[in-house]
């Protein structure tokens, strides 16, 4: 009662962050905002597939420090090949790491901080589930949003949609609405083509074809398995850029759990359609994968929308959309083997402190005075020790009866 007690977030010092190349801006100027607002300052690590791109956007908040009055080295930059980037995860004056990246990599990144124990945040991708129940309404939408959450960026989103779990009801209607659109799909580069062209594509390339032969292998035997591929399913080679890392854009339908397919994150643009008996089997599907990121759930039963969220092992979950968690900027990330920590939101500003817990006086008049029964040296024989069962027996003692009892023994003995 005259103590006061709060809690106070300070900055940590020098943070870090090992980021993906998916989104090279912007998973570079999350960390930086997260860091520089908790007072801290940051370096960044960036894959070596976007390091000009990575160097020249840190360029950009060097100058905006600066223009502000604010130092630039409070943001620095490491570009370097993943072998040699233990000397920075491992580095002792390091107080937190960010890694956005596999879930491979990151058993290498825990076990180079871990000598000298410093805490993450592991952002380790997903198989997300967009779980479509039988009384969603207006399908047509709806599909429209898998196409984004499917296809944006060719599929190379950590909170893509991974897998589509419908109830028979709309199964076989999302396959005929989601199969013309598929198909129908333009691929080209914005960068490169102009004029008319431009306006015709839909989807650009991929980082690189390093795992298509994978992909392709993944997609053969999920077919071989019983899975049926409406189009794509194979590398993309464009008549404009032969050379360049296309996949065509894939529907793979009648695909189950048991397949490696739909187990294992994809990253790319393929659509993997999945039948659930009812509500209760697509939950049981949507959790059956090692990930657990993000998920969405399209329906417009109340009861039945709250039991798909609350029965989800994931981090996120967006009900009739897909992803709106990351336009508000929620805490994002996940659990299993999507990781642990999170950054958005006030939990990943707080990530980033020190959480120190403070108790002090409310005025200098009350201040704490130690019994004369419990000051040391302590004497008085068992009267200390009754003392301190009076108090633990007021305090925990049920019954008003019983706290009376505690209550003597505490005067008796004091």
């Amino acid at each position: 009662m005259y103590k006061k007690n709060e809690v106070r977030y300070e900055p940590l010092g020098v943070v870090a962050a090992c980021v993906s190349w998916n989104y090279p801006f912007h998973n570079l100027l999350g960390p930086i905002i997260s860091s520089l607002f908790t007072g801290n300052a940051i370096v960044l690590k960036s894959s070596e597939r976007t390091a000009w791109s990575s160097n020249y956007f840190i360029s950009i908040a060097k100058s905006a420090l600066e223009a502000c009055g604010h130092s630039p080295h409070l943001v620095q930059s490491v570009t370097c090949w993943p072998r040699t980037a233990s000397h920075l995860t491992s580095h002792p004056k390091l107080s937190h790491i960010t890694f956005i990246g596999s879930r491979p990599v990151a058993h290498v990144v825990a076990s180079s901080a871990a000598k000298v124990l410093t805490p993450l945040t592991l952002e380790l991708g997903g198989k997300d589930p967009a779980i479509i129940l039988d009384d969603a309404r207006n399908l047509p939408a709806i599909a429209s949003i898998l196409m984004r959450g499917i296809f944006q960026s060719s599929g190379q989103n950590c909170i893509g949609i991974e897998r589509i779990i419908a109830t028979p009801k709309v199964y076989p209607q999302l396959l005929a609405l989601l199969e013309p659109r598929i198909r129908a799909l333009r691929i080209g580069s914005a960068l490169d083509d102009t004029g008319a062209d431009a306006d015709e594509m839909d989807m650009g390339a991929c980082i690189s074809d390093d795992g298509f032969p994978h992909l392709e292998s993944l997609i053969a035997a999920a077919v071989k398995e019983g899975a049926r591929l409406l189009c794509g399913g194979r590398r993309h080679v464009h008549p404009k850029h032969p050379v360049g890392h296309y996949f065509a854009p894939t529907l793979l339908v009648d695909v189950t759990s048991e397949m490696a397919i739909a187990q294992q994150e994809l990253f790319a643009p393929v659509a993997v359609l999945m039948r659930a008996a009812d509500v209760r089997d697509a939950i049981r599907i949507a959790n059956t994968t090692p990930y657990a990121l993000g998920a969405s759930v399209f329906g417009s039963e109340p009861y039945y929308v709250s039991q798909v969220v609350a029965g989800l092992a994931v981090g996120m979950v967006s009900v009739n959309d897909f992803a709106a968690y990351y336009a508000v900027q929620l805490p994002f990330g996940g659990v299993k083997g999507s990781g642990y920590g999170r950054f958005a939101g006030e939990e990943g500003l707080r990530s980033l402190c020190n959480a120190k817990s403070v108790c002090e006086d409310r005025t200098a008049l009350v201040g704490t005075k130690i019994p004369r029964r419990l000051d040391y040296p302590i004497s008085g024989g068992s009267k200390p020790w009754e003392m301190c069962k009076g108090i633990v027996e007021l305090g925990y003692r049920d019954g008003w009866r019983a706290k009376i009892d505690a209550l003597r023994r505490l005067l008796r003995n004091s």
